[in-house]
């Protein structure tokens, strides 16, 4: 383990509450970024939007500031801010970042090396780019729902997980960013990120999409192995009531699975279509004799690609999670101690966390001293409404 994070030294200036920019932000922290996130000054009859203090890990790890960015005093000190800073990540509308004068330009003009990422559903222009919308929509728009085996009605089905917001936002944006830092040291060239959610969705849909336009084949539901055309890729229910998703796409797979449920009959019918509905009431018939984690003790471990569906409770208690350290521990100044996923990607720091910010304090005086800012100055500017 590096004894230094990897985005140790670079700072980012999130403007973001919620959705793909506060993932994103997320995934930048835990791989040792100091973000700054930057909320507005709460007005009479007025608060701001913040999310459940438990979301995206309780801001651990990150500092806040509050600014109107309507007053030129506020608008100064975000680019004053902005002038030492590695990223901006904004979430706004398309339009409204040039128009309170903290666009890229904006920004540009006082730090030539900056990494601006605009995320927004649609992007910043195209036929769509004035559209509200949230996940859902995302998902919609690029082929996701479309592709997910349907409700009892035939209506595309609702995930279980914001997919578009987390994958196609928040990661896209990351990998965004990560990618104009690498270019930045090498050519110490900013760089300007328009990232739209739904084209990480399409990014996301690329076998699906790919394979239309090669073929003129439109798949869906039920069009290939792993959109349910076959049964050895799907969910079963067992004695308990609870479910096994099985996987086993590879002949080897599929042949322990068959003999591990004393099915060996069907070996030779794994692909044969005529055969799919006789085979999945087979194994509907098979896993119902039994409770999910008798075969789960059985099969997972039997090379069937067989796991058990879990709840997000039973997922709080894994036994594989929590020994690769993914939950971190930490200390809430109102809510006391919290155990929370921690940084599980890959090369961020899975240790404690420590105390966690006071949602309903700033880190305004500390982020601007650290700037230069004098106390006075600070002490003006919060007098004219300008930080908080």
């Amino acid at each position: 383990m590096p004894t230094e994070p990897a985005l140790a030294d670079h700072v980012v200036l999130d403007f973001s509450t919620v959705g793909p920019a506060a993932r994103c932000a997320r995934i930048l922290a835990d791989y040792g970024a100091d973000v700054v996130k930057l909320g507005p000054v709460p007005r009479e009859g007025k608060q701001p939007i913040e999310p459940p203090f438990f979301t995206y890990g309780a801001q651990r790890g990150m500092q806040r500031v509050r600014l109107d960015l309507k007053t030129d005093a506020g608008r100064a000190t975000f680019l004053r801010m902005a002038a030492a800073a590695d990223v901006v990540l904004e979430s706004f509308r398309p339009g409204v970042v040039d128009r309170l004068g903290v666009g890229y330009e904006d920004v540009r003009a006082v730090n030539e090396r900056i990494v601006y990422c605009s995320t927004s559903g649609y992007g910043q222009d195209g036929p769509r780019a004035g559209w509200a919308g949230h996940d859902l929509d995302y998902l919609a728009v690029a082929g996701f729902l479309a592709c997910s085996g349907p409700r009892f009605d035939g209506g595309p089905p609702l995930p279980g997980a914001t997919i578009a917001d987390a994958a196609g936002g928040g990661m896209h944006a990351a990998i965004a960013i990560l990618a104009a830092l690498v270019r930045r040291h090498a050519r110490s060239e900013g760089a300007y990120l328009d990232v739209a959610v739904a084209d990480g969705v399409l990014s996301l849909m690329a076998l699906a999409v790919d394979e239309y336009l090669a073929t003129g084949v439109e798949p869906g539901p039920g069009h290939d192995i792993l959109t349910g055309r076959y049964a050895c890729y799907e969910c079963y229910e067992a004695a308990d009531g609870r479910w096994l998703a099985v996987a086993a796409i590879e002949p080897a797979f599929f042949a322990n699975l068959c003999r591990a449920l004393g099915l060996e009959q069907w070996i030779p019918h794994q692909n044969d279509d005529g055969r799919q509905d006789e085979l999945r009431a087979a194994f509907r018939a098979a896993f119902s004799t039994r409770d999910r984690d008798a075969w789960v003790a059985d099969l997972s471990g039997a090379d069937t690609c067989v796991a058990p569906v879990q709840t997000i409770a039973e997922v709080a208690a894994d036994a594989q999670f929590d020994g690769r350290g993914a939950f971190v521990t930490a200390e809430h100044p109102t809510h006391g101690t919290l155990r929370q996923v921690g940084p599980v990607l890959a090369g961020g720091r899975r240790e404690a966390v420590g105390t966690l910010p006071d949602p309903d304090r700033t880190d305004t005086d500390t982020v601007l001293a650290r700037l230069g800012f004098s106390g006075d100055e600070v002490e003006r500017l919060r007098a004219e409404g300008a930080v908080a």
